[in-house]
């Protein structure tokens, strides 16, 4: 049954002059007498008993209305609600782990404080299975650090970040070739952005790494450094922020390789764009280039 069909039950529930109905909604009468068959059809019975002109309540038909009259309403306010207000709604966003723990939480909250009727599903995941749940139309809207192209995908930068190679060993050389580091490698698991930046970069040299534990947070990875000078890791800088300034954690720059990559926005390429998705989209772009 649609809106317009119990719309036109219920005035005629109120109102059996057909004529005067008709008139009254500026449509004609077949109009009116086509819907009320096309509900009662679906109901499998008469709501109306037909006398002459008019159409008058039965049994069946107050029933009806007394139990789906509130609901009818409650429908009615959500699509004028839904009409008027474009920016309500809820948006599906997974992004990879620097980029959630360490870029999105104020431009998550600022963005809601702002919009009263917008809320968010929110996942902190690897950007393979960020692109897995793009692809499978399970997200609205991905934040990865990786390379991407697939056909099914729109891509779009957002910010650029740099992964660095630190450790707690305070004596340790500022500069070195990666061959000469004698320490423990910390890594990100298998899937990680961080991970396949610094790997991919590494080419061949990869295989020589001393890879002593593979770790989902960089917090993690933090503990284990800080407290094990022996250990070394790469990663993103604005994850280390606080550790550098406070001198905890020390950089080591690689002679002849930098790590350079790119946050980027991803969704799937036949997502519809409302304003909400639009809206949002355009406050995070702003919020990581400002």
């Amino acid at each position: 049954m649609t809106l317009k069909e119990l719309n036109f039950f219920y005035c005629l529930s109120e109102n059996p002059q057909v004529t005067q109905v008709a008139k009254e909604l500026n449509i004609s009468q077949s109009a009116i007498s086509l819907a009320i068959k096309s509900l009662e059809q679906k109901l499998g019975e008469s709501l109306f008993d037909r006398v002459g002109k008019k159409l008058v309540l039965n049994e069946r038909g107050r029933f009806f209305k007394e139990q789906t009259y509130a609901h009818y309403v409650a429908l009615k306010d959500a699509q004028t609600l839904f009409q008027t207000n474009q920016l309500a709604g809820r948006l599906n966003i997974a992004a990879s782990k620097t980029i959630s723990n360490y870029l999105m939480p104020d431009i998550y909250f600022n963005f809601l404080a702002t919009h009263k009727e917008v809320s968010f599903d929110i996942n902190s995941i690897n950007s393979t299975q960020i692109i897995e749940q793009i692809v499978n139309s399970k997200l609205d809207i991905g934040l990865i650090e990786t390379n991407l192209s697939h056909s099914n995908i729109i891509k779009e930068h957002l910010c650029d970040d740099e992964l660095i190679i630190v450790t707690s060993d305070k004596n340790s050389p500022r500069k070195l070739f990666i061959d000469t580091i004698e320490k423990k490698w910390i890594l990100r698991e298998v899937g990680s952005g961080t991970r396949e930046i610094f790997i991919d970069r590494l080419g061949d040299m990869a295989k020589e790494l001393d890879i002593f534990m593979e770790l989902h947070s960089f917090q993690e990875i933090k503990s284990i450094l800080l407290k094990n000078p022996n250990t070394i890791s790469a990663i993103s800088r604005v994850a280390v922020e606080k550790e550098l300034k406070a001198q905890t954690l020390f950089e080591i720059k690689l002679i002849n390789i930098e790590f350079k990559r790119a946050f980027s926005l991803i969704y799937h390429k036949d997502k519809s764009k409302s304003l909400l998705f639009n809206t949002f989209i355009a406050f995070l772009k702003k919020s990581l280039q400002t």
